[in-house]
């Protein structure tokens, strides 16, 4: 193997990561993702005039039309710009890395539910924090919106930040833009209410298998983390035993409850959605009030496990890389 082989197999998902690091999302920048749900969007309303009494099919239509056309433009301009040069092919696979993770995004919105706290402006702090969650929060009070910042922060650990690393890592863009077609298309249309309960069936079920593995693995890694920072990994490790099916998905509650073990906190339990109170299961113990700081140290939860996944993506992208390159 010469040095092009390493450089194809470790820059780009090194180079994504750290533009994300250093970037972030700037707001004049146009994020492709932003494409895909013009795309979904788009698609949504062909599929319910076409499939007016059968939603269900029509989503299952839509999921995979959505999936095959974000992968195949990212494999296009892979192959093409590879085909010119391989300096350009890296380039151009750093570019779509660094698009389909988003540790630098979390970690912003969240410090704005952190700053808000800190100043003690409540209004200002549901707002920032109405940004980042699906849930209602006109009437949280401080500790009910630093909970839900922190909830946040550790779920989307898995879904925003490891699971494309990894897929990236096994299929690069084209693999990592699918699960983020996968992955937008639950967090538009995959709820259980009146309107999407059969249309976004198919992608809510998807999003759950494809974060199956990758949501276990990381609180595995978050778990290692904990023990990094010298938070409570021993406790983090209990408390995802015995708590990480406390939710309605499959997946959520495997990092918010290595997060909450880790911290010594109590996370989710009962949550207004459009109006409508939810009953849900808590998860962690209660062993102290939360605090605005626990938004802080759940983002560096959340960064060095991201950085342990990335670790492993390289090793995983070498062995992958290394039958296939010319």
């Amino acid at each position: 193997m010469d040095s092009r082989f390493w450089l194809i197999a470790l820059l780009p998902p090194v180079l994504g990561f750290c533009l994300d690091a250093i970037l972030g999302d700037p707001h004049w920048l146009y994020h492709p993702i932003r494409l895909v749900g013009n795309l979904i969007a788009g698609l949504e309303k062909t599929v319910r005039r076409l499939f007016p009494n059968h939603l269900r099919l029509g989503g299952c239509f839509l999921a995979i039309a959505v999936i095959l056309i974000t992968a195949a433009i990212p494999l296009g301009l892979v192959i093409c710009s590879y085909w010119i040069h391989w300096i350009l092919g890296i380039a151009v696979e750093t570019a779509l890395c660094y698009f389909a993770i988003a540790p630098r995004c979390l970690q912003k919105e969240s410090m704005k539910v952190y700053a808000s706290l800190k100043e003690g402006n409540l209004p200002m702090a549901r707002k920032n924090v109405s940004m980042i969650v699906g849930r209602d929060t006109a009437a949280l009070d401080a500790a009910g919106v630093t909970k839900a910042a922190v909830e946040t922060v550790a779920e989307n650990t898995s879904d925003g930040v490891t699971s494309p690393i990894l897929y990236l890592a096994l299929g690069g863009p084209p693999l990592g833009w699918a699960y983020k077609a996968v992955n937008t298309m639950d967090s538009m249309i995959g709820y259980r209410n009146e309107k999407y309960g059969e249309l976004g069936w198919f992608a809510a079920k998807l999003d759950d298998i494809v974060n199956y593995l990758p949501a276990r693995l990381t609180a595995l890694l978050m778990i290692l983390s904990a023990y990094l920072l010298r938070l409570d990994g021993a406790n983090g490790y209990r408390i995802w035993k015995r708590d990480r099916r406390c939710h309605a998905s499959p997946n959520s509650a495997q990092t918010e409850s290595v997060c909450a073990g880790a911290l010594h906190i109590q996370l989710a339990g009962d949550a207004y959605y459009f109006g409508v109170l939810h009953k849900k299961e808590t998860i962690g113990d209660n062993d102290r009030p939360v605090e605005p700081e626990d938004i802080r140290r759940t983002n560096r939860l959340m960064y060095v496990t991201s950085i342990l996944t990335l670790i492993l993506a390289l090793g995983i992208r070498t062995v992958v890389l290394g039958g296939t390159l010319w």
